[in-house]
């Protein structure tokens, strides 16, 4: 893929900072240039908060260079508590690295001039603005094309831009509510509820992650650039519907949606003698085997139970004679039970247990680094593996505004046009070039 490199950073191989160094699976910074599969890609970044963010997180991890440009106040996600210092929340700390930070007033007609300039040495320009708001600032695809007409634009919404919602504010909890997710809750608890986790901003940002990958392997192969849209709702809406379409699939439908075996209320971790654990007979010998183990025989020559479609149908009685059993047993037992009789089986980790689960230790998958302002913090590696390019930290999450000289002086702009964007607030707090 064509593109540019940004300027390397200093010696190749070198520890930013050396507190810590020494530390067992202690993640350093790596100084060279941009590298990974996507090593020499550009993407200017206006997306806030996570759904973007971790779009271009993962497009980062790859070696591009993600340019993040933000507003004077910084992106919200940076004043969440806890923090060590004011904008550096320890949200952003994974999520921003290997990225770069400039700070832009869009407000100001200055700092459009110099994002103009950005975008005529970019590969992908991805926003997450409403399209009102895009308009206004002059941002569309057109114009964007206009300065680099082999660009990728990606517009990340809440909504489709064509629908009546196209200008509805966006969040989480919204679009559960709205695509579905929400009311599955409902179908089992009695109530809807929201899944405690962004799920619809992370899933979108994969998404706008993928598409972005799509369109340029496609201008690679000489299709040029395009436009992008990724909604959030209708995005959830069809991660959804993937199982629940189920019987409303066909016209007629030949039954309601919504995946029996998912819907039922009995589908949940059992508590075991010491905790809870997931234990998930699947196969028929699985559940052979688990009759045996437990001596409910009454269960082996069941016709409702013999069959899998058999089983969907009534795996309700199935899930109640399971929370009978499980608290027999410690969760250790059921494990060791499990894997020996290869069915589906894990514990139920909680947030502070998963680093020091024994698989994820053994993979590396948590690890830490010195930041060389906010000190030692823990990292978690992208869970991706390429062989031709192993993962590294290139750059620190970076404090806002830190790169805006250096980015505007590869640009092209000169010393005297970033003193004059810093005295016109265009650009404020920019350090001196000379």
């Amino acid at each position: 893929m064509r593109g540019r490199r940004g300027a390397p950073l200093a010696a190749p191989g070198g520890r930013l900072g050396a507190a810590g160094a020494d530390r067992v699976g202690l993640t350093v910074a790596d100084t060279t240039p941009a590298d990974g599969p996507l090593g020499g890609i550009r993407i200017l970044d206006l997306t806030t908060v996570i759904m973007g963010p971790f779009a271009t997180h993962i497009l980062a991890d790859m070696g591009a260079d993600v340019i993040k440009v933000e507003s004077p106040e910084g992106d919200s996600l940076r004043h969440y508590e806890p923090h060590r210092h004011p904008g550096m929340a320890g949200n952003i700390l994974n999520l921003h690295r290997n990225k770069r930070s400039i700070v832009l007033d869009l407000k100001r007609e200055a700092a459009r001039a110099a994002l103009d300039r950005l975008i005529a040495t970019a590969d992908v320009f991805v926003h997450n603005l409403r399209p009102k708001v895009v308009a206004r600032l002059s941002y569309d695809y057109a114009r964007v094309r206009s300065l680099r007409p082999d660009i990728v634009y990606c517009g990340a919404y809440g909504f489709g831009a064509r629908g009546p919602y196209g200008d509805k504010p966006a969040y989480d909890d919204l679009i559960q509510a709205g695509s579905g997710v929400a009311a599955l809750h409902g179908q089992v608890l009695g109530d809807p509820a929201y899944v405690p986790t962004v799920i619809c901003d992370k899933l979108t940002g994969q998404t706008v992650a993928y598409a972005i990958l799509a369109a340029l392997f496609q201008r690679q192969r000489g299709g040029g650039g395009q436009a992008i849209e990724v909604p959030m709702f209708e995005t959830t809406i069809e991660f959804n519907m993937v199982e629940h379409f189920y019987g409303s699939a066909f016209e007629p439908p030949l039954g309601p949606p919504g995946f029996k075996r998912l819907l039922d209320p009995s589908r949940k971790p059992y508590r075991t003698r010491d905790g809870h654990a997931c234990i998930l007979p699947y196969s028929d010998r699985n559940w052979q085997d688990f009759y045996a183990f437990t001596g409910r025989l009454e269960f082996r020559d069941d016709p409702r139970f013999i069959r899998l479609s058999d089983r969907v149908r009534h795996i309700g009685v199935l899930y109640g004679m399971l929370a009978e059993e499980a608290p027999r047993r410690t969760t250790a037992e059921w494990v060791a039970f499990c894997d020996e009789a290869q069915i589906p089986c894990m514990p139920v980790l909680s947030l502070e247990e998963l680093p020091r689960d024994a698989h994820v230790r053994a993979v590396e998958l948590f690890g830490e680094a010195e930041h060389p302002s906010e000190g030692l913090y823990r990292t978690l590696r992208s869970p991706v593996g390429f062989s031709a390019a192993p993962f590294r930290i290139r750059r620190h999450a970076p404090r806002l505004g830190e790169h805006t000289v250096e980015v505007l002086t590869e640009a092209g702009l000169t010393s005297a046009e970033i003193h004059a964007l810093s005295a016109a607030r265009a650009a404020p707090g920019s350090p001196p070039t000379d």
